[in-house]
């Protein structure tokens, strides 16, 4: 299904006889850090008016500094060393303080990767949308009202008028991410930097949110530097494309000949890593569920309406039935607030169940003594999403990974010692032991995450989108090493993911939820060859995936 914004027939060199000049030209742009080897390295390419150029690149690529360098929002210890940026003809770099503010929202706009961290969670929806208006022009609180109120119905906010009065935590990801893009549409920016816009949003929000951001910055007339790890997102909505490669630009071109045709072995390699739908498995043999949900709901409190009322309770999870074999990986897919990461948590006990049970080897928790919930527990284990957050930044690897094997029997400080460092070794980071979780990158993260979940050899594993915010090289890694180390220890595992590309690589089965409800299950094939839901067809056709390489060169 192609998005009717940039249709991929018409995808060429947006620079035009009407528009010779690029609307932002940069050249050898050089910046050093504290460290002696630059973060970019006389990087230089152009974004011409109205076109559609992305950045692509692993982490620490210096995808993102070039975008802050663009804005003049270098961090403190970062500084432009060499070349220049050149904005409609004026250099950034010698702007001073008072032009970069007068820059910065009016002529360029920026959608950071999180907009939870970028919106400000003390100030309304409100405050933040007016915020910009007040600075660059002179409205009254009415006319910004009324300006924002249009804009929130642009990027399909449901009820404006409430949503203004509301606060960020009260939305969800793909709602904050149209009210960020909102905030920097208002003031109708010449050029648009989306700094991975779109990482941690499922399917169907993601498409959404770039849908409405083709649609506006077309009848607005802006231009987009879309910097991105998601080559799908390339394929299917920019028209050029720069490779880099530690701070270095190592290929560039139209989006066509450079992802169908790509000159670097980098670039292949970004390619090539991208998530292909493996092979048929073969059937299992039909054996006793290790976990089983039986009709399970899950509640939470809802919003009252008034002081005096109290508030109804809203299921999360509707009536669920779910078993998993020893051995299985279970994928379960859809939109953000479908019910899988409630699921997931509901069935390794971490939330209440209101009505029906978990069973686990054929035991229901909900009638076990306190000694066989304490061993189920250990039997099962979580990899959480954003490992960031789970790690304990104040402990060393070593310690993070010893730390479930505190909970069984004790062992003496050298067979501790041994068995961490034989996890470790096992998930390639031999010798990282002493390191703390900020000196590492995501992917390493990522692999202590799951050295954590692993070193008890459980027989259960929820693996929470454990590579949404991994660029393509690092994901690849991870999967093969979850793939790896299932194979070998047999656990099942509940693998909780938006991304269908990367579902369709590991999973035995797949589970498709919408609204706390199961609305079709199957195998791979089943739901990829013969979806029966529209539900499902919506997800498959809003996914980004290698296919729309295929679809490049074929048009």
């Amino acid at each position: 299904m192609r998005p009717s914004s940039y249709p991929l027939a018409e995808r060429t060199d947006m620079t035009t006889e009407k528009n010779p000049l690029p609307l932002l030209s940069v050249r050898e742009l050089t910046v050093h850090g504290p460290h002696a080897r630059p973060l970019l390295d006389a990087v230089s390419f152009d974004v011409p008016a109205g076109g559609v150029v992305a950045l692509v690149g692993e982490s620490g690529s210096g995808k993102t500094m070039a975008g802050r360098a663009v804005m003049g929002l270098l961090p403190p210890q970062v500084r432009q060393s060499g070349g220049s940026v050149l904005l409609q003809g004026r250099d950034v770099g010698t702007l001073s303080a008072q032009s970069l503010r007068a820059l910065r929202g009016c002529d360029v706009g920026m959608v950071f990767q999180e907009p939870m961290v970028s919106l400000n969670p003390a100030m309304t929806i409100a405050e933040q949308l007016f915020e910009g208006l007040r600075l660059h022009e002179k409205v009254s609180t009415a006319q910004a009202r009324e300006r924002a109120i249009a804009m929130l119905r642009r990027v399909q906010i449901a009820d404006p008028e409430r949503c203004l009065a509301a606060y960020p935590h009260q939305f969800s990801g793909g709602m904050r991410q149209r009210i960020m893009l909102a905030s920097v549409m208002l003031l109708k920016p010449r050029l648009l930097i989306a700094d991975e816009p779109t990482t941690a949003l499922d399917s169907l929000s993601q498409r959404e949110v770039m849908e409405i951001m083709a649609e506006l910055t077309r009848t607005e007339g802006t231009a987009v530097l879309l910097i991105t790890h998601d080559l799908g997102l390339v394929a299917r909505y920019a028209q050029s494309v720069v490779v880099l490669e530690k701070g270095r630009l190592v290929e560039a071109g139209a989006v066509r000949s450079v992802l169908t045709a790509p000159r670097q072995a980098y670039t292949r390699s970004l390619i090539e890593a991208l998530p292909q739908r493996s092979a048929q498995r073969p059937a299992r043999p039909v054996q006793a569920p290790l976990i089983e949900a039986r009709d399970v709901h899950v509640s939470f409190p809802g919003a009252r309406q008034g002081w005096l009322s109290k508030a109804a309770p809203k299921l999360a999870v509707r009536g669920v039935s779910l078993a998993i074999q020893p051995g299985e990986v279970v994928a379960v897919v859809g939109g953000s607030g479908s019910g899988k990461t409630t699921l997931g948590r509901a069935m390794t006990g971490l939330l209440p169940v209101a009505g029906g049970d978990v069973c686990f080897r054929g035991t229901s928790l909900g009638q076990a003594d306190a000694a066989g919930r304490r061993e189920f527990r250990l039997a099962c284990q979580l990899v959480f999403q954003d490992p960031y957050s789970s790690l304990d930044p104040r402990q060393r690897v070593r310690d993070i990974v010893a730390e479930p094997l505190r909970h069984g029997p004790l062992l003496t400080r050298d067979a501790l010692q041994a068995t961490v460092d034989a996890m470790l070794a096992e998930v390639g980071l031999a010798g990282f032991g002493e390191r703390y979780p900020h000196a590492l990158s995501g992917g390493q993260r990522q692999r202590v995450a799951i050295a954590r979940a692993l070193v008890r050899k459980p027989a259960f594993v929820v693996a929470d989108e454990p590579v949404s915010a991994l660029d393509m090289t690092i994901q690849k890694q991870v999967l093969e090493l979850l793939r790896r180390l299932q194979a070998e220890r047999g656990f099942g595992c509940l693998f909780i993911s938006h991304n269908l590309a990367v579902v369709s690589e590991i999973a035995d089965r797949i589970i498709v939820m919408e609204n706390g409800r199961i609305v079709e299950e199957g195998s791979v094939a089943d739901i990829f060859d013969r979806p029966q839901q529209p539900y499902t067809r919506a997800l498959l056709e809003a996914a980004t995936t290698s296919d729309l390489l295929a679809e490049l060169d074929a048009a």
